[in-house]
């Protein structure tokens, strides 16, 4: 069996990053996340995060490097999660019931999907070195 890969966007725009609230499944409704989604048979990670943006918030992006570390989620699905640049577009909430910017000081606080919560100390180091050089 193929593993399913979940891709994950970390925006991060003027020292702080673009989370989304989940309007589904209900057991995940209310909880923030890294917006994204699933990647298609014959799309590489990069191609699957630009489109499931650009469907889920209307915006076009560029695709970094990686952030933290895979998570394994109990279904045989893997979950990356990449800085973006946005290039085009103000982000929409289509697929999520919100989406807010949250500073550093936030992220520690925030009700997170469990899958996502363990990439916040790699949240923070990228807050706080983009910080540093938008200064």
């Amino acid at each position: 069996m193929h593993e399913q890969i979940v891709v994950a966007g970390a925006l991060i725009s003027h020292g702080v990053l673009l989370v989304a609230q989940r309007a589904r499944p209900a057991e995940l409704a209310g909880l923030w996340e890294l917006p994204g989604g699933k990647v298609a048979p014959g799309e590489s990670d990069a191609e699957a995060l630009a489109r499931e943006l650009h469907e889920e918030l209307e915006i076009r992006v560029r695709v970094g490097a990686r952030i933290g570390s895979d998570v394994t989620l109990s279904n045989g699905m893997t979950l990356r999660a990449y800085r973006v640049t946005l290039t085009d577009g103000t982000p929409q909430p289509h697929d999520h019931r919100a989406l807010r910017w949250v500073s550093a000081a936030e992220l520690d606080d925030l009700p997170w999907v469990p899958a996502d919560r363990g990439w916040v100390p790699d949240l923070l180091a990228a807050l706080r070195s983009n910080r540093a050089r938008s200064t």
